[in-house]
């Protein structure tokens, strides 16, 4: 487990609404009285909106979908996105219930080998209360070879990575999704074409 450093000292910036987590959208707020009941534990309601947003939102590039998704609300209202807008999705689902939940990324290879190129993958870190404690969790979803789980335990993410190859992990946990992935997505209206050729490859 690495040891992850918050941008910020202050927890209510991790609870804050933006443009990109804007969890008081009228379709957020019918899915959080769906998915959430007040009777529900802290950890059971990140569990519940952690698998929601891995299994019943698409990943762009699995579907093979062009759409580009980026606010909360148009993830969730088109059901797909790429790891960027699914961790604003995920940020805005738990930030309406008050808890905290920041954004992380990887630098991975895009493809299987570093001459096909690297990227930055998004994922988030939520703060429980319960155990005093930062977890990171990547809602991605999954498919052959990627089996990201809900764990409080030991992280079970969906990339392993590989320093040899230049792989890294970033450790900041930041109140906002980072600007260089949210001007990707503001920017391009393909989204294979951008998850081929234009996605940042370092912060």
């Amino acid at each position: 487990m690495m040891n992850l450093i918050c941008e910020s000292k202050i927890l209510d910036d991790y609870l804050l609404e933006l443009k990109e987590v804007n969890f008081s959208n009228p379709i957020i707020k019918a899915k959080t009285d769906e998915l959430f009941k007040s009777s529900q534990t802290e950890i059971e309601k990140v569990k519940i909106a952690y698998e929601f947003v891995r299994d019943e939102i698409s990943h762009s590039w699995d579907i093979q979908s062009k759409r580009v998704t980026c606010d909360a609300s148009e993830v969730l209202a088109y059901k797909e996105g790429i790891c960027y807008a699914k961790s604003h999705l995920l940020a805005s689902l738990l930030r309406s219930q008050g808890i905290p939940t920041g954004f992380c990324y990887q630098r991975l290879m895009l493809f299987d080998t570093p001459e096909k190129g690297y990227c930055i993958h998004a994922l988030n870190a939520i703060f429980f209360k319960s155990l005093n404690k930062w977890i990171r969790l990547d809602g991605r979803g999954n498919k052959k070879g990627i089996d990201a789980q809900f764990s409080i335990e030991e992280e079970k993410l969906a990339f392993s990575i590989n320093e040899e190859l230049e792989e890294k992990d970033y450790p900041v946990i930041y109140a906002k999704p980072h600007p260089k992935t949210v001007a990707i997505l503001e920017e391009h209206t393909d989204a294979l074409e951008m998850y081929n050729h234009n996605l940042p490859d370092s912060l």
